[in-house]
């Protein structure tokens, strides 16, 4: 069974439209940062895995399903988990919770990529830590 992960996130007057809700694309960054966070917590960086074994995880692609909006601040959770592997991809489900309510939930298609940009194996150290 796959690791989970969770950030927390709050929203600021940045993040928001002139209605006070939270701009669509910016639950794209929250789901960035709750992905880089997970990285992290596993003792990587993405610059250290670049430099460690000469890979870039990018995603591929997103499919984003807003149920209730966010608003100026905030408090949200975020939850990451990897669904699925496959010698060079990484597919993660992510779900954004306020007041443990879901409001937002997205599947995304991670690649391990080389220094020119072709698919390249997963790190098998990385893939444990994400794994347990």
């Amino acid at each position: 069974m796959a690791k989970k992960f969770n950030f927390i996130v709050k929203v600021y007057y940045e993040d928001t439209d002139a209605g006070g809700v939270v701009y669509y694309a910016n639950y794209l960054k929250f789901l960035e940062r709750a992905r880089s966070e997970a990285i992290y917590s596993l003792g990587y960086t993405n610059s250290s895995i670049h430099k460690k074994f000469g890979v870039l995880l990018i995603v591929k692609s997103c499919n984003i399903d807003y149920k209730k909006p966010a608003r100026f601040e905030d408090t949200l959770e975020i939850t990451s988990e990897v669904i699925s592997f496959t010698k060079t991809s990484i597919l993660m489900k992510q779900v954004i919770f306020k007041d443990s309510e879901i409001i937002s939930k997205a599947e995304i298609h991670l690649v391990s990529v080389d220094k020119n940009g072709k698919p390249s194996k997963i790190p098998e150290d990385l893939k444990k830590k994400l794994e347990n």
